[in-house]
């Protein structure tokens, strides 16, 4: 019965105060949140084999060093944390429409850590698969859309902030579709979180970041993000950073449309930015070099726009949940995007920890001897950076007033533009590295990591865009003769048909977010967008080999020594 419940029930409105928790959220501390389930009348079942993926993840202290910091700077990194933990419980809540404290007190004791990643009873890594028996399969829309709603009511409804980023949709009385702000549905929580940013930009050294601080508290209470948006790509003499509120729209995959809360705390590593400012130059002119008609690179991308390093010192909200982003592009938003282009954040410390403990791993399985030695740390780094520089890199608006291209290709536009910021990335690699302004190792090292990271990606699955994105590129480039793989199951890169593949799809992707060409992506993710027996087989054998899929933060003051 309960699976019925769920699947037919609309959403709840009324939400859940955040639970008072003022506990380091950890990888080894989760069961903490367990209580007796003898006061409880639920208890779950798991599904058959639910059990062989709770090690699918591998713990990693996340920290960093702080002594060249000031008390104030420390304390102020405490209260940033405080914020973090309301935007995890305000995620909680737009991704699972029950109460968190009672499902995971219902869990089997060794499922409650595995819950408490995927934010609810569905496996984000196995395409949001229920591993708990009394639920049925995630609704699309998350809890961001009433559970009955179907596409077509959506569709009729006639409300001009129904698309909007920071509105819910909900039932009245009268069972009709209505909207409701974020700042609304979520006041208790967002009030209490504003107030702690205003205390921490009260500690701030750096002005421009107490600026975004007050101006991101406003926009918690006002549902108008932008001013803080462009406030933060101003700030650029701040040692601490947070980017915290609604940001990534990938939890709806109804529409993509809604944005989900999240946040990162971080501590910029001055020397490694300082290595990469240069490169936000080449921007325009690598822009109109693209390999695509001259009106789907009519737009300039700011050359302004800041790459950065950092260490990540706390996940919260969908940024921890299931597999965890070692590189941020943002703001999301298009017209500070082309007003100021974007900052990308590299988090150095959670790609280190993904290099050792995953890609070297399955270089060392699925890559022929002979490449092996061009899996580099520097190419990974360089990939990851450049895929985000890449998000710069092409068009945010259709080329025939279909709008954005986010609002045209809908639940696809971020698979889309994951692929496209992956194949351009490595297109502008090549470019730099022809033009010596990389003179890191060898553009095979590049190329050889490239490929080699397709494979950590997919096994996220269709459920992540990134996931989702990678199939499709590894289908294409086995079309293509990119690689070859030989009788041991082992792959190798063809530069030149790799070059060739990289040039072609990178047209195509450019060409149907420029039409808007919902149907065309809708097709091209539905053919290519799979994971075929052969690939399927060879990802078996990196879990049987016991190599993780992704990482499990141990995070929190107490590992800050806070």
């Amino acid at each position: 019965m309960l699976k019925q419940l769920f699947t037919l029930t609309p959403l709840i409105f009324a939400i859940a105060a955040c639970s008072d928790n003022n506990g380091d959220t950890t990888a080894d501390s989760s069961s903490s949140t367990q209580a007796d389930t003898s006061e409880h009348s639920i208890n779950y079942q798991l599904v058959d084999g639910a059990e062989s993926r709770f090690d699918i993840y591998t713990d990693y202290e996340l920290t960093s060093d702080l002594s060249h910091l000031s008390a104030d700077q420390k304390q102020m990194i405490g209260l940033l944390i405080d914020a973090s933990k309301i935007m995890d419980e305000l995620f909680w809540q737009q991704a699972f429409p029950r109460d968190r404290q009672e499902f995971l007190a219902a869990l089997p004791s060794q499922a409650v850590n595995f819950g408490n990643i995927n934010y609810g009873p569905w496996d984000r890594l196995d395409g949001n698969k229920p591993f708990v028996q009394e639920f049925s399969e995630k609704p699309a829309g998350a809890n961001f859309y009433p559970a009955d709603m179907s596409k077509q009511e959506f569709e009729r409804f006639d409300n001009a902030d129904k698309t909007s980023l920071y509105t819910l949709l909900r039932r009245d009385n009268n069972g009709q579709l209505i909207t409701v702000n974020y700042s609304d549905a979520y006041q208790q929580q967002l009030t209490e979180a504003a107030d702690i940013l205003r205390q921490a930009a009260d500690l701030a050294e750096s002005q421009s970041f107490a600026n975004y601080l007050r101006l991101r508290a406003d926009a918690f209470l006002s549902n108008e993000y932008q001013p803080s948006d462009l406030a933060w790509m101003d700030m650029t003499d701040n040692d601490i950073d947070v980017v915290i509120g609604p940001i990534e729209n990938y939890e709806d995959q109804l529409f993509g449309y809604k944005t989900a809360f999240e946040s990162y705390v971080l501590i910029k590593d001055k020397a490694w930015s300082e290595r990469l400012a240069k490169y936000a130059q080449f921007l325009p002119e690598l822009q109109r070099g693209l390999p695509v008609e001259d009106k789907y690179k009519a737009e300039i991308p700011g050359s302004n726009a800041q790459l950065n390093a950092y260490d990540a010192i706390y996940y919260a909200g969908h940024s921890n949940a299931g597999s965890k982003t070692i590189a941020i592009n943002l703001p999301n938003d298009e017209q500070v995007q082309l007003e100021k282009g974007t900052r990308r954040l590299q988090l150095k410390n959670a790609m280190r920890a993904k290099f050792d403990k995953i890609l070297r791993p399955i270089a060392e399985e699925l890559i022929v001897p002979e490449q092996r030695d061009n899996i580099t740390f520097d190419a990974f780094f360089a990939n990851t950076m450049f895929h985000e520089v890449a998000h710069g890199l092409g068009i945010k608006n259709t080329i025939n007033d279909k709008g954005t291209v986010r609002s045209a290709l809908k639940e696809h536009a971020s698979a889309l533009e994951e692929g496209k910021a992956d194949i351009l990335g490595l297109y502008m690699i090549t470019q730099l590295f022809e033009k010596q302004q990389i003179n890191r190792g060898e553009l095979e090292d590049y190329y050889t990591t490239f490929m080699a990271s397709i494979f950590r990606s997919v096994r996220f699955g269709a459920s992540s865009a990134h996931g989702k994105a990678n199939m499709i590129r590894f289908n294409y480039f086995a079309n293509q003769g990119a690689f070859t793989r030989n009788a041991e199951g082992q792959y190798a890169i063809s530069m030149g048909r790799m070059r060739q593949a990289m040039n072609s799809l990178s047209e195509q992707i450019l060409t149907l977010q420029g039409d808007g060409d919902y149907q065309a992506v809708n097709e091209l993710v539905a053919r290519l967008g799979v994971v075929n027996e052969q690939l399927q087989a060879d990802l078996d054998r990196l879990s049987d080999k016991g190599i993780p899929v992704d990482v499990d933060f141990i995070q929190g003051k107490k590992v800050l020594g806070l």
